[in-house]
């Protein structure tokens, strides 16, 4: 018996709830499947599937397998494309996260010339400023910004961007425009929730640490931009998230000649799997895009 035709037929089973639905996908005949089902459970001397009233349900120990089996599978072809030169004509669908603004902004608007390279290539986005599990949500690729909190994920860094106070003009003249980090304790700032906003800049070798507040504190990148285009405030934000209205002078940097921490981009893949070939080639490139 093969033991990775076996793996691939029982994760079939288990997808479509039925020897029959596993053969049609397969392309034999259903007592193959049932066949290749009980050798398979015969050699691990486990039960894999029960009988219910919704078709054939995986035990325990089934589901375990299962994941590890759709795991071996996805390696193998990974490692099958990889060794044919595939990576110039990737197929299927590829799934990646990434933070709603960012991705309108920055890698949207760049995905056409990527969909080229890869006519066969079908992409699903899922935007979310909030850190998901990638295993459970089936995400191929998450792009997170700043800090990874999980230490132990699978990440690349692909670029690392510039941090300013951040405002619009109007709000300037209105406020007045800081010399000083310390002067923006005086000054109304939209305040992003999700980040801690003690901010230190840096200056000629001195330090000064400024904590920003102000009336309206936003959990999503969105809003920062809303907020500060209303001009209602400053903020300190990456110029990734206002890269339209830097280019145009809709928003301009304040304090430029104080240095603030950079952020990262990261390409994080999920843990307990290799990368596929099509992640890969998405992360290469964004970093090739130097954002």
């Amino acid at each position: 018996m093969d033991r990775l035709q076996a793996m691939m037929a029982f994760v079939r089973v288990v997808e479509t709830g039925s020897f029959s639905g596993a053969a049609r996908h397969i392309g034999v005949g259903q007592p193959a499947i049932s066949k290749t089902i009980a050798q398979l459970e015969d050699r691990l001397q486990v039960r894999l599937l029960v009988r219910s009233t919704h078709g054939l349900t995986p035990t325990d120990a089934g589901l375990r397998f299962y994941e590890r089996a759709k795991t071996t599978i996805q390696e193998a072809d990974e490692a099958e494309l990889e060794a044919r030169g595939a990576g110039a004509g990737l197929g299927g669908r590829l799934r990646i996260s990434a933070p709603t603004t960012f991705a309108r902004l920055l890698v949207i608007p760049r995905l056409p010339s990527f969909l080229a390279q890869h006519p066969e290539l079908g992409i699903d986005i899922v935007l979310d400023d909030r850190v998901i599990d990638l295993v459970s949500e089936g995400i191929d690729v998450a792009l997170r910004m700043g800090q990874l909190s999980d230490s132990s994920a699978v990440a690349r860094r692909l670029a690392r961007g510039r941090r300013s106070v951040l405002a619009t003009p109007a709000y300037l003249e209105r406020a007045g425009t800081p010399s000083l980090p310390a002067e923006l304790a005086a000054h109304e700032a939209i305040v992003y929730s999700q980040l801690e906003n003690s901010w230190m800049f840096r200056k000629d070798g001195t330090e000064a640490s400024v904590a920003i507040r102000g009336r309206v504190r936003v959990s999503a990148a969105e809003g920062i931009r809303a907020a500060v285009l209303a001009d209602i405030g400053l903020t300190v934000n990456s110029d990734w998230m206002f890269a339209p209205e830097l280019e145009s002078g809709a928003v301009i940097r304040v304090l430029e000649d104080w240095e603030l921490p950079p952020v990262d981009l990261w390409a994080v893949f999920p843990t307990g799997r290799l990368a596929s070939a099509k992640a890969r080639a998405f992360a290469e490139f964004v970093e090739r895009e130097s954002l």
